[in-house]
């Protein structure tokens, strides 16, 4: 099958653009946050399309006044990946790898117009490949890029608007497979406890944005790990990686969400870096899909479909399996070489299944002592 796609020179493959290989997993995704200097005025927008299943769901997600809006959207992809809109919400790349807008229209409450630029070029994060003993998990690669925002958010006909001058945030794209849509019928043999422990805390500064992510087995060892320093304006050659990160984790007491976070990271020329987050809200990543009992990723909802649902983040189960998986916005302080310091801002991402020594969490889902 021929889609718009096939115009450009893109092909990975022999097939049409329309088949992304074999594994019913492949996915291809954008993800977005945004945030005011002082934490506030949070959102997030995640929109995926998913080639095999021929699905593509996109979410909207705010946090106003201690509670957590959300639009979801899913619909038959009929094949066309280069369709960038499902109902309500859009997305339009207008300068690939630098400038994307996004529209919100819906019949819901929630409307919007957002612009965001990138503060210097996309860090490309290693390869993510992981297995459960002879079964891939995930096998993706994703680039991460700070951007300032400008445009405004509507809920319920009160409109928040958003300065470039003000307003940083983050977006990534990731492609490849990892578990989207319905989950398989064929359980493990022999059958394995699952485990997974996910760090990531792009982190914007006045004039640099910090990039540190690390996935960590249960024992505590490191088999995805970055920490970059990209400064504003600079290409992919004036990124500067930074070397033997090691991250420390305060646990909240019955929670697998952070109270407080240190990054100790040495600069290329042997000199120490010491960054620190401190929470100061919380963003339920359900509210964009992730893990949502009825919204996940690639869920087929029919043709066409819209809702929206609201909640306060407080008032849930931190336990609870869909619960888990957080941003937590944070202010931040980079502690660099010669006494140099900066307070920044950001989202620092936690999704921790499992056991995990170092973290003292023993089973599936017990909290911290």
């Amino acid at each position: 099958m021929l889609t718009k796609g096939d115009d450009y020179p893109i092909h990975q493959t022999p097939e049409p653009i329309a088949f992304s290989g074999t594994d019913r997993n492949f996915y291809d995704r954008y993800f977005f946050n945004g945030y005011r200097q002082d934490g506030s005025g949070f959102f997030a927008v995640a929109f995926g399309v998913y080639p095999h299943l021929n699905v593509a769901d996109a979410h909207v997600s705010v946090l106003r006044d201690g509670k957590q809006i959300s639009l979801h959207a899913s619909r038959e992809l009929n094949m066309e990946r280069m369709d960038l809109s499902v109902g309500p919400i859009a997305i339009d790349v207008v300068e690939p790898l630098h400038r994307l807008k996004i529209a919100i229209d819906s019949g819901e409450g929630v409307r919007g117009e957002l612009v965001c630029e990138g503060r210097s070029f996309p860090v490309q994060e290693p390869r993510f490949t992981r297995r459960n003993g002879p079964r891939l998990l995930m096998d993706l690669t994703r680039f991460t890029q700070a951007v300032r925002w400008s445009g405004w958010i509507e809920i319920d006909g009160k409109r928040e608007e958003y300065s470039a001058a003000s307003t940083y945030g983050v977006r990534d794209r990731s492609w490849g497979v990892r578990p989207i849509g319905a989950a398989d019928a064929q359980p493990m043999a022999p059958p394995m406890s699952p485990q997974f422990y996910w760090l990531w805390a792009p982190t914007n500064f006045p004039n640099v944005a910090l990039y540190y992510h690390v996935n960590q087995d249960a024992e505590g060892l490191a088999w995805n790990e970055r920490c970059t320093l990209a400064p504003d304006g600079v290409d992919a050659h004036g990124q500067v990686h930074l070397h033997e990160p090691r991250i420390h984790m305060t646990w909240a007491h019955g929670k697998r969400w952070a109270s407080e976070m240190l990054l100790q990271v040495k600069d290329p020329s042997g000199r120490d870096h010491v960054v620190r987050w401190t929470p100061l809200s919380t963003f339920l990543m359900k509210g964009i899909g992730y893990s949502h009992p009825e919204w996940g990723h690639g869920a087929y909802k029919g043709r066409l479909s819209v809702a929206r649902e609201d909640f306060d983040p407080a008032a849930l189960d931190p336990l609870a399996p869909m619960h888990l998986h957080i941003q937590a916005i944070c202010a931040a302080r980079h502690e660099g070489p010669g006494g140099l310091a900066a307070d920044g801002v950001g989202a620092f991402e936690q999704l921790v299944i499992g056991p995990h020594a170092p973290s003292n969490f023993k089973s599936v889902l017990d909290g911290a002592a």
